[in-house]
């Protein structure tokens, strides 16, 4: 198969692709990964090639964070403009490779379009269940309490917000040359790559919404080696804390609150700054607190006893694979769906929002956690899955005639 995949947004938007992307040419596949520019060095990796889309969420995320209220503010002036040249140059990279498939995560408005163009079937990826409406649950990101039979209707949510965006897709219409008004044909399948150990699929999806497991791939050795990182966890008793992509204010404040509550529970923390959401003042660095800006989940995690982190679900998976049992700090979007999952089904201590964290309030998490034990057997089946090979069957069965 030609494979063409298309995505953009943070590390756990862009990581799993690169994992599908990585396995699809171990097994003789041509694969062609697009990703925003801000992603490149994250992807290169892969062993495939790669195209550079407009546009850098990073850096509009390190100028104005991830507020709901200034995305609105700057929706004209940053975001309009930054999405209408990452779905023009979604269209050309699918025009240039000509694939057999067209595999998108949903931030990519415009690979319907360009599969319509090309005559070849797409694929949705729904990183987080928010595009197949169910009654089991509202749409992620939306709300976390259950509505009852009117949890299908919050999935219209999204469509109406995909609308703002009429103009662009116009735009893109014309570029590849399709009539500039008309419904397309849906996916030919919407693909969630999430653990069925995490989330259990609703009955009430078509058949051609699949839950493959998450796209992973097992630790491999990346970067360069850090002496000291490996003796700090070897001292043991590690809380892992990291908010990811969570440029909020406040970072200061929940790097003090990281650090105390840690320290009032006798624990040592690992604190891992991401994109800017965490900060641990100077003062407050010890022999019982390491600082570093990114980490491999892979190789730190399996290594300490619990993890604070923000709820995204690539790093939730990699929590509960490593039989971690965590405190979530949800700030925004799936973050307080993937935390009431992960209390309810034993896995986290009662989630703690952001705008909620003081030293006090996860200290108590932090006492609250569940034992270790209690993850492990979700941890051992997930071992079992693999995502990625269940994906590119479900591609196979969608090019084959």
């Amino acid at each position: 198969m030609r494979i063409l995949l298309l995505t953009a947004g943070s590390r756990g938007d862009v990581e799993p692709f690169v994992a599908l992307a990585r396995r699809a040419r171990r097994d003789g596949h041509e694969v062609r990964l697009a990703v925003t520019r801000d992603a490149v060095a994250l992807a290169s990796g892969a062993g495939v090639d790669i195209v550079a889309l407009d546009g850098d969420i990073q850096a509009v995320v390190a100028a104005q964070g991830v507020s709901v209220l200034a995305g609105v503010r700057s929706f004209r002036t940053v975001m309009l403009p930054m999405m209408s040249a990452i779905m023009r140059s979604a269209a050309e990279a699918a025009l240039a490779h000509r694939p057999d498939v067209v595999v998108h995560h949903p931030k990519i408005l415009s690979a319907p379009l360009a599969a319509a163009r090309l005559g070849v079937p797409d694929v949705l990826v729904e990183i987080v269940p928010t595009m197949t409406p169910t009654r089991e649950f509202a749409a992620a990101g939306v709300t976390s309490a259950d509505l009852g039979p009117l949890n299908r209707l919050t999935y219209g949510l999204g469509a109406a917000a995909n609308r703002t965006f009429r103009g662009p897709l116009r735009e893109v219409r014309a570029q590849l040359g399709l009539p500039p008004k008309g419904a397309l044909p849906g996916p030919a399948r919407s693909a969630v790559p999430v653990s069925p150990a995490l989330l259990t699929r609703p009955a009430d999806w078509p058949a051609t919404t699949q839950i493959t497991g998450q796209w992973y791939e097992p630790a491999r050795e990346d970067g360069d080696p850090d002496p000291e990182l490996d003796d700090f966890l070897a001292g043991g008793d590690v809380v892992c804390a990291g908010f990811g992509s969570m440029a909020v204010a406040g970072a200061v404040d929940r790097g003090r609150a990281v650090v105390e509550a840690c320290r009032a529970a006798g624990l040592r923390a690992l604190a891992v700054t991401g994109w800017g959401g965490l900060e641990v003042p100077g003062a407050l660095v010890g022999p019982d607190v390491l600082v570093r800006r990114a980490v491999s989940h892979a190789a730190v995690l399996p290594r300490c006893v619990a993890a604070v982190h923000h709820g995204g679900s690539g790093t939730v998976h990699a929590v509960v694979r490593a039989g971690l049992p965590s405190v979530v700090v949800p700030f925004i979007a799936d973050q307080p769906f993937w935390a009431g999952l992960l209390h309810r089904t034993g896995l986290a201590a009662p989630p703690v929002p952001a705008r909620r964290l003081t030293t006090d309030r996860l200290a108590g998490a932090l006492a609250a956690l569940p034992r270790a034990g209690a993850v492990r057997p979700v941890a051992d089946r997930m071992s079992t899955e693999d995502g990625c090979a269940a994906a590119l069957r479900l591609l196979d069965e969608v090019c084959s005639p």
